[in-house]
């Protein structure tokens, strides 16, 4: 079962075992996750499930689209060139079983 481990600023950690094909923003918001609000559903179209991914992981993500590109210029917090991305557009799975992404201090 892949695994996503959120981290927090304040040093906490959340480590989910989710479902093959589960999001990094529907996992957390489905378990309670904070820090991760998710506010357009996954649409990509509000930038409130940014996060920075750690490095080990970013080769092995999918290419970032025009439209994730335009809402991170509109994200809450600083963004990252290389590491920030939306949660709604990084999938867990075979190609990518495991993640760890840090949660931004503020998404609105």
């Amino acid at each position: 079962m892949p695994k996503i481990t959120y981290h927090h600023a304040d040093g906490n950690q959340d480590v989910l075992d989710v479902p093959g094909g589960s999001t990094v923003m529907r996992s957390a918001v489905s378990n309670g996750v904070r820090g991760i609000v998710g506010e357009c559903g996954g649409q990509a179209m509000c930038a409130t499930c940014h996060v920075y991914v750690h490095t080990p992981y970013l080769d092995r993500l999918p290419e970032i689209s025009e439209d994730e590109e335009e809402m991170l210029e509109c994200a809450a917090a600083e963004r990252d060139e290389s590491r920030s991305r939306l949660g709604c557009r990084l999938t867990v799975g075979d190609e990518l079983p495991e993640i760890e992404i840090d949660v931004p201090k503020a998404q609105v």
